[in-house]
């Protein structure tokens, strides 16, 4: 049986390789559904790497600004690279919801603005932000990402516990 989320695409566990999406932003979508719930059901060792795996290009390249709690030293290459960065991202954040996202492209490349509310594992603190997302997309998968964040200091805030 298939049924349809909110943004009318199947939530039948299809991937992403059965039909090719027929823009980026549809690639995109699917993608931050599949990356949304491997958040919540605990990353690592706890979710199935395979769903978000199936919107990724064997060739993907992150571009993560370094400096924040889960980007490391800023570039995550591969289906590897990119399961090690959502490894320490869902360690870093116990869970995310996207409240607006906006977008702009083609069939390759598009420009997302997610407003993105994120709650940290460690403090229980959410940050309520916006990101700008550079995406290129190959064969129906996502084979670059550059995320430009709003309010960096506010993300790495929620991050740290308190000194008291």
């Amino acid at each position: 049986m298939s049924t349809t989320n909110a943004a009318g695409d199947q939530t039948d566990g299809s991937r992403a390789d059965e039909q090719p999406p027929a823009d980026a932003w549809t690639v995109m979508k699917r993608f931050y559904a599949a990356e949304a719930a491997y958040v919540a059901a605990g990353g690592f060792g706890e979710a199935s790497y395979e769903h978000v795996a199936a919107y990724l290009d064997p060739e993907v390249c992150l571009y993560q600004a370094p400096g924040l709690p889960f980007t490391g030293t800023g570039t995550w290459r591969g289906h590897d690279g990119m399961e090690r960065f959502l490894a320490r991202f869902s360690e870093v954040w116990e869970s995310m919801e996207f409240l607006e996202q906006e977008h702009w492209g083609d069939a390759d490349t598009v420009v997302v603005r997610n407003r993105v509310r994120f709650r940290a594992r460690a403090t229980g603190r959410e940050v309520d932000t916006s990101i700008v997302q550079l995406i290129t997309v190959r064969d129906g998968r996502m084979l670059e990402c550059r995320p430009f964040y709003w309010d960096p200091q506010a993300v790495a805030d929620a991050c740290t516990p308190s000194r008291g």
